[in-house]
């Protein structure tokens, strides 16, 4: 029974640790886009592995700077922004959903 409550005690401490990846891009109307990261529990994307892909093919890399922001030159084709901070934690989003 103790190793019954002593593992529930565990996972439940672990999942009040659990954060989310948060990214918004945005367009900055000079052919650059710029994009702001971080995680739901208000912890920094500083230094997190950003890349920009077209057809699966990685055309731009990076981090996070930081003010955990990662800007870029807009590509001419259609692109995916890559935040990548391991398993579990990778948020993406598609060119045409990025506006001015």
């Amino acid at each position: 029974m103790f190793k019954k409550i002593l593992l529930t005690s565990i996972l439940l401490i672990s999942s009040l640790d659990a954060h989310t990846a948060i990214m918004t891009c945005f367009d900055n109307g000079d052919d650059s886009i710029t994009c702001e990261g971080g995680f739901s529990n208000g912890s920094s994307g500083s230094g997190v592995r950003m890349y920009v892909k077209h057809d699966d093919k990685k055309i731009v890399e990076g981090l996070m700077n930081e003010n955990s922001e990662f800007t870029f030159s807009k590509p001419q084709n259609s692109y995916e922004v890559v935040f990548d901070a391991g398993e579990g934690h990778i948020v993406s989003i598609k060119g045409k959903e990025i506006i001015e």
